[in-house]
């Protein structure tokens, strides 16, 4: 029988677990077959958060974790088989994104690193993989990200419709498919759930804020609101992109030393607004109004949603949920569609988006064998 599946392995900014997909890209649309979450050990998610951050003893412990999320990418696939009874023979190779430990692009000798040992996936599924996917494209001079622009402008684009689709993972990103196939761009606009789900870990010991309930619960200090606003990276102009690397804890707490006098759900609330309004502040930069499409993490925070709802009242908000991908899957969707493009020997980066000199086949084979 035929391979006719690829596998997409993504973990993100907020760390929050391995989302693995299998789809089946033979008709116009996307199938997805079978999806499966595999959470992070605490004392792995430690040390990667660890990782993030300048320290001691960095080489090592990056050799230690290359391997162990390598092992972690490779059981999250052999669990989404299992679940899905598909046998590893079925599947043409897999997509993995890998976890991001820095991404610094604006460098004189910009760089990009993920990590998760794509010989090691190989290995222990006995599935060829692709990976490495950013890297090409900052070769290129560019951002290296975002990279699923590519893919949301093949699935999600319409004719005479303009939408901007919103990724809100631990950083925020938009593409903006102006209803043709012309002018499509990117960027990441900025923290996404990255500074609240820290705060709320910090302060009450939970991994996230369960509907945005602890921010409702708040009242937006201003002064605090537009001071975080005051970056200068909410100012800089496409193409952009960021990371933990500057909208981090440490940061965050940093801003707050002047505003001590809030309560912690006051800084919740306002931790929030500051996606929110940094998310509306370049949405209407691009359109006064139009159809926004929310996919990742943030999709699911109701009071994230209801902010979104008043800071754009000319716009649709809404999740791609209504155009037929659930949310939480859309990035594991496109990195094992850059997998496919990478198969094909076509090009998976926009250059309009993240500043590369030209298109490229994104990507490296690692084959099992």
């Amino acid at each position: 029988m035929d391979k006719k599946y690829y596998i997409g392995l993504m973990s993100g900014t907020s760390m929050d677990g391995i989302d693995a997909v299998l789809v089946d890209f033979n008709q116009q649309q996307p199938r997805l077959i079978a999806t499966h979450t595999e959470a992070l050990p605490t004392a792995l998610l430690s040390s990667l958060q660890k990782l993030c951050l300048p320290g001691n003893d960095e080489v090592n412990r990056l050799g230690h974790l290359d391997r162990s999320m390598g092992k972690l990418f490779a059981k999250a696939t052999n669990a989404l088989l299992e679940k899905a009874q598909v046998d590893k023979s079925q599947v043409i190779a897999i997509g993995s994104h890998g976890q991001t430990v820095r991404h610094m692009p604006n460098l004189d000798m910009g760089f990009t690193l993920q990590i998760g040992d794509p010989n090691t996936i190989a290995v222990e599924t006995g599935i060829d993989v692709i990976a490495d996917f950013r890297r090409k494209d900052v070769a290129l001079g560019g951002q290296g990200a975002p990279l699923v622009p590519a893919f949301h402008q093949h699935v999600f684009t319409s004719p005479n419709h303009q939408r901007i689709i919103l990724n809100i993972g631990g950083i925020a990103n938009v593409t903006y498919l102006p209803g043709n196939t012309q002018d499509v761009t990117g960027f990441d606009t900025g923290p996404g759930n990255g500074l609240s789900d820290a705060w709320i870990q910090h302060q009450l010991g939970l991994p996230f804020d369960k509907d945005g309930e602890w921010a409702k619960s708040g009242t937006t200090d201003q002064k605090m609101l537009q001071h975080l606003l005051s970056h200068p990276y909410f100012a800089l102009e496409a193409p952009k992109s960021t990371g933990r690397e500057l909208f981090n804890q440490a940061w965050a707490e940093q801003q707050l030393s002047e505003f001590s006098y809030l309560s912690e759900a006051d800084i919740q609330s306002t931790l929030l607004d500051l996606t929110c309004y940094s998310i509306a502040n370049d949405a209407l930069k691009l359109s006064e109004n139009g159809e926004l499409y929310v996919c990742g993490g943030g999709a699911y925070n109701c009071e994230l949603m209801h902010r979104l709802h008043k800071l754009l009242p000319n716009y649709k908000v809404v999740t791609t949920a209504e155009l037929g991908m659930d949310p939480q899957w859309v990035e594991g969707i496109a990195f094992a569609w850059l997998a496919m493009r990478h198969h094909l020997g076509l090009p998976g980066n926009l250059p309009a988006v993240t500043g590369a000199s030209r298109e490229a086949v994104l990507g490296s084979f690692y084959p099992a064998d």
